[in-house]
This record gives C-alpha cells, sequence and structure tokens, in this order.
C-alpha cells in the first residue's frame, strides 16, 4: 500500500533547495520515501527582495504493515 502525504520546505537561497530541505527532513521520521513532486512554487518578498523560497511536495512511500 503507498500513501502520498504533502510537505512544505524553505530556504533563503532557491526553490531547488528548499525542495531538498522538505526531503531531508521528510525522510527523519517518513520511511521508504519513493518519490517525490513538487506541486506549488512561493517566495516571501520583504523590502523588495525574496527573502525566503517555498517548495511544496508530495512524497510517496510505502505504508509499512
Amino acid at each position: 500500500m503507498l500513501k502520498i502525504i504533502e510537505i512544505l520546505g524553505t530556504s533563503e537561497e532557491s526553490f531547488s533547495r528548499a525542495a531538498d530541505n522538505a526531503i531531508q527532513v521528510a525522510a527523519q521520521t517518513v520511511r521508504g520515501i519513493t518519490s517525490a513532486k513538487v506541486t506549488e512554487m512561493e517566495c516571501k518578498v520583504e523590502n523588495g527582495r525574496v527573502s525566503e523560497y517555498r517548495a511544496v511536495l508530495r512524497i510517496l512511500f510505502e505504508v509499512e504493515r
């Protein structure tokens, strides 16, 4: 059986780093992640500049029996 959950990653550097951060944190408590899909990208703006990149991901993993 497979399960899908949504997670949010953040980074001050890039969308790519935000996605990578999300997977690294999720992998600490979710075992067996097999794939991820970035479903949304957004950024926080402060003083006319991007201050934080955000990536929403759907991750797929196998449920243990």
